[in-house]
């Protein structure tokens, strides 16, 4: 084997590659991101229109102003 050869983990490779994302993401912001924003960040879940998020903001707290 060639020893100038490197060995490369694919999978290890991708989650630091999020993992930097996601500390880019926290750094830019002036306050913890929703589990909403980091999903968006990591790519699993495509950006919500902003009239929307603020709808789905609302929701939790008047289901629980009506039990």
């Amino acid at each position: 084997m060639d020893p100038d050869v490197r060995l490369h983990d694919h999978v290890a490779m991708a989650e630091i590659e999020l993992y930097a994302e996601l500390l880019i993401a926290v750094a830019g912001s002036d306050r913890r991101l929703t589990y909403e924003e980091i999903d968006v960040v990591l790519g699993v879940r495509a950006p919500v229109p902003e009239q929307r998020r603020r709808r789905m903001r609302r929701r939790p707290a008047q289901a629980h102003h009506a039990g």
